[in-house]
């Protein structure tokens, strides 16, 4: 390993790191102007409650959660990745609760603590935290896995989609099509649901809700851009 990587390995570097991530966050969200659609979602939200987005398009979700509000406290699961890390250090840095894990094809589940991660989202819930995480498939982009229904169906709480696109940005060339979100631009925040899974579902049922919500996060996040660049649809 080469002395910069680690460097940026340590703890101190990583906090540092976060904090500046955090400060240009809120550069980013404080600068901009903001619409938000439906503009009562936050009347008509049932807390606490499941926020889904896609992967690449998150960083700025922890300003959905209004602040000095209790029932809008949250906890987002965050892949233990090294760059996972950095989201977590800024995330945290940002006023939310971080759990570590993510999903995974076969084996790699219990790899890479899928089923803790699951169990403490299950735990947060119960404890009234909202909990927000992404709904992709592991990097097959804008495909809703099932383990966000699986986190309805057996929490009894409602799945909320979330989109948030700002109209200046930097589109990166990779699987998630991750949008670094840029300072002083126009951003729309849309969201969709709620979604409920009965705790009996079958797979037919839970198969259903999961397209349902592949939809419509699709959708949401044409309109955010619809609204931001007056496109009427995401960038390819």
């Amino acid at each position: 390993m080469s002395i910069m990587k680690r460097i940026f390995a340590t703890s101190a570097a990583q906090s540092a790191v976060g904090s500046i991530a955090a400060w240009y966050l809120r550069l980013v969200w404080y600068s901009s102007r903001r619409t938000l659609e439906p503009s009562n979602i936050y009347d008509a939200v049932e807390m606490p409650m499941i926020m889904a987005m896609w992967h690449g398009q998150h960083f700025l979700t922890p300003f959905v959660r209004q602040r000095n509000i209790p029932k809008h406290r949250a906890k987002v699961l965050i892949s233990r990745h090294r760059d996972g890390e950095l989201n977590a250090r800024a995330a945290e840095k940002l006023g939310i609760g971080t759990i570590r894990g993510s999903g995974a094809h076969g084996g790699d589940f219990h790899r890479k603590g899928g089923a803790t991660a699951f169990a403490k989202m299950l735990d947060a819930l119960e404890e009234g935290y909202n909990v927000a995480l992404t709904a992709d498939v592991p990097k097959i982009s804008r495909i809703a896995g099932l383990g966000v229904v699986k986190l309805a169906q057996y929490s009894g709480r409602p799945i909320y989609g979330v989109a948030i696109a700002s109209s200046r940005r930097i589109q990166l060339k990779n699987w998630d099509r991750t949008a670094i979100n840029l300072p002083f631009s126009r951003i729309a925040f849309v969201a969709c649901g709620p979604f409920y899974v009965a705790r009996d579902a079958d797979a037919a049922a839970l198969e259903a809700t999961r397209k349902q919500i592949e939809t419509e996060l699709n959708q949401i996040t044409a309109r955010a851009y619809a609204i931001v660049d007056g496109t009427g649809s995401a960038p390819p």
